[in-house]
């Protein structure tokens, strides 16, 4: 499977057609207030400028999955949440949440797009990244709940657990993961 993973600015049309696809406006950290279409607007403006709201997986040219990743600062509900604990959070990034589009999941493309998500975020100077995953307690999570990614997936990819949060997705526990890249 050749896939490519790609910064999502500029990248609008190819977005748009994956949230389309997805049912999902990606919002819920960013501006959980605006309607339907301010949110798609807000989405639109964010592909028009450095760093972007996030990568973009590409399967065969084929845009496949989205990660949304970019400073925490910018993730308005994030900084103001009360159930996500915060540590010393100066230039961290964080990775929110993960859209794969149907008819390309479960082929492991979620490696590939953190791996992604990652590379962008440390070409954008990011310092560390956090994550906000459900721990499935060794049994299984429902797709809409997954959204965060599961702690399996961060760890994989050099993420260590750092404190659970007082949040849940889908009934479990999601944790605070982070992965230092400086």
């Amino acid at each position: 499977m050749a896939v490519e993973v790609l910064p999502a600015v500029g990248r609008w049309d190819d977005f748009a057609l994956l949230l389309a696809q997805s049912g999902c406006v990606c919002m819920v950290y960013r501006n959980s207030s605006l309607d339907t279409l301010g949110r798609l607007e807000h989405m639109r403006k964010l592909c028009e400028r450095q760093p972007g709201p996030g990568v973009l997986a590409f399967v065969h040219g084929e845009v496949a999955a989205w990660c949304s990743i970019a400073p925490k600062d910018t993730y308005r509900a994030l900084v103001n949440s009360r159930t996500i604990p915060h540590l010393d959070d100066a230039e961290a990034w964080s990775a929110v949440c993960f859209r794969v589009r149907p008819g390309f999941r479960r082929r492991g493309l979620m490696h590939e797009l953190l791996d992604g998500a990652i590379e962008h975020a440390r070409a954008n100077g990011a310092i560390a990244i956090e994550g906000y995953p459900v721990d499935p307690e060794g049994g299984r999570v429902d797709q809409t709940a997954a959204y965060v990614g599961t702690v399996g997936l961060f760890e994989a990819h050099g993420f260590e657990r750092v404190l659970p949060t007082a949040g849940k997705s889908g009934g479990k526990r999601r944790w605070l993961v982070r992965r230092r890249l400086a």
